[in-house]
């Protein structure tokens, strides 16, 4: 029996989801969550076989309740299902050893065949997405990632530099370097446009 934890924000999907994995005979759901945390805490008490995980989700994104599944050396391999084909976000994704990334637009049997291949040490990848896996990097470094989430929350570059411990003018001059880089007019837009990309 492969033991799968759930993760979806949207109860009613979940709720379908885990219905329907159910009924297979070799799946068994033995955790949901509706957030990031929740799935992180499920996935560190219960040691699933298989975690699905939606990508957008509150508290915690499904990219970074994988890369704590990674950093922490848990067992439990990785599938996320979404809505979004965003290369950043699969590229992000492959960097935290996911196993699998399907499209919520896929049957269940899709998504229980793709638990099943991640499972036995396979990767599974919706064949829309094949080719967003080869296309440009993101192009933000870490510390331009920190800045432009900060940023995006409504943080001024004062009180940016004081969360990361820079000077202003070290924040002001990845500021300027961002907004060239992205090709984009303010600090906004950078923000804007990263996030679409799956950047940050």
């Amino acid at each position: 029996m492969i033991r799968v934890v759930l993760a979806e924000d949207q109860r009613m999907l979940r709720g379908a989801l885990a219905a329907l994995l159910n009924m297979e005979d070799d799946l068994s759901i033995v955790g949901e969550g509706e957030d990031g945390k929740k799935a992180l805490s499920l996935v560190r008490e219960l040691r699933p076989d298989v975690c699905v995980l939606d990508v957008e989700m509150p508290l915690l994104s499904g990219l970074e309740v994988a890369e704590a599944i990674r950093d922490e050396g848990l067992p439990s391999r990785v599938l996320m299902l979404t809505t979004f084909a965003r290369p950043g976000y699969l590229q992000r994704a492959l960097a935290a050893g996911v196993a699998g990334y399907v499209l919520k637009d896929g049957s269940s049997e899709e998504l229980a065949d793709a638990i099943r291949k991640v499972h036995g040490g396979g990767r599974a990848l919706s064949p829309e997405l094949t080719f967003a896996a080869w296309e440009a990097p993101n192009p933000l470094t870490p510390r331009e990632r920190d800045i432009l989430l900060l940023a995006e929350q409504g943080l001024s570059s004062s009180a940016i530099a004081k969360r990361l411990f820079l000077s202003h003018g070290t924040v002001r001059n990845y500021m300027s370097e961002l907004i060239g880089k992205l090709g984009v007019d303010n600090r906004v837009e950078a923000a804007a446009k990263a996030r679409k990309q799956g950047w940050i």
